[in-house]
């Protein structure tokens, strides 16, 4: 959703200063993982596992909220893809230890 009074950067360092500065020791670690959203003019603020759900209690409620998200305990909100591990490999495609190639899902 388009803000015209607030560039990205704005919404982000203000949303990041009031999570740190007002919600911080509150939510953490009792929210661990779940999806927080801050009105960044007001301070008002949702948090729920889905977050999708959470922004649309503080739009019902704040219908004109500027809103910045975050995941609680984590540097990232977001994963693109799955991790995994991959085994070494020597020249032209052989392992180094003689055994095929794997990959694992972690």
């Amino acid at each position: 959703m388009p803000y015209t009074k607030y560039t990205p950067e704005e919404v982000a360092a203000k949303g990041d200063a009031i999570f740190r500065q007002r919600l911080r020791r509150k939510v953490e670690p009792e929210y661990e993982g779940s999806y927080l959203v801050i009105d960044i003019e007001t301070g008002a603020y949702e948090i729920d596992a889905d977050d999708v759900r959470a922004a649309k209690r503080l739009l019902a409620s704040r219908p004109d909220a500027v809103i910045y998200g975050l995941r609680i305990g984590s540097s990232a909100a977001y994963r693109i893809g799955r991790p995994f591990a991959v085994s070494q490999q020597g020249q032209k495609g052989k392992s180094l230890t003689g055994e095929k190639p794997s990959l694992t899902w972690t």
